[in-house]
Parts: structure tokens; sequence; C-alpha cells
């Protein structure tokens, strides 16, 4: 089994994105909120950054 890399920046955007929401809000609905808040940034982030990187590419 092989993990391509949108996989491996969907999976560290996952468990990253639940430890910042456990560690950075008291309350559970905001810890999730919080989350699913950084996981999208996570994952946008890498979508744009790679469209930026194959920008300069081309």
């Amino acid at each position: 089994m092989t993990v391509t890399h949108f996989g491996a920046v969907l999976l560290f955007a996952f468990f990253t994105s639940i430890v910042f929401g456990i560690t950075q809000r008291s309350e559970p609905k905001m810890m999730i909120r919080f989350g699913a808040f950084c996981f999208a940034l996570f994952v946008f982030g890498t979508i744009a950054a790679s469209w930026g990187m194959w920008l300069i590419k081309h």
C-alpha cells in the first residue's frame, strides 16, 4: 500500500487539526469547529501552495 502525497497531506491535516482543536479550545463544540477550521486551512493552503509552485515552474 502506498500513500500519495495528497493522502499524506490529508492525514497530516487531520491529526494536526485534532491536536489543535483539543489544545486550543476548552468546550467540545468549539474544539470540533476549530479543528474543522484548521483542517480546511491546511488543505486549502496546501492546494494553493501547490498551484503557486506549479505557476513558478511554468
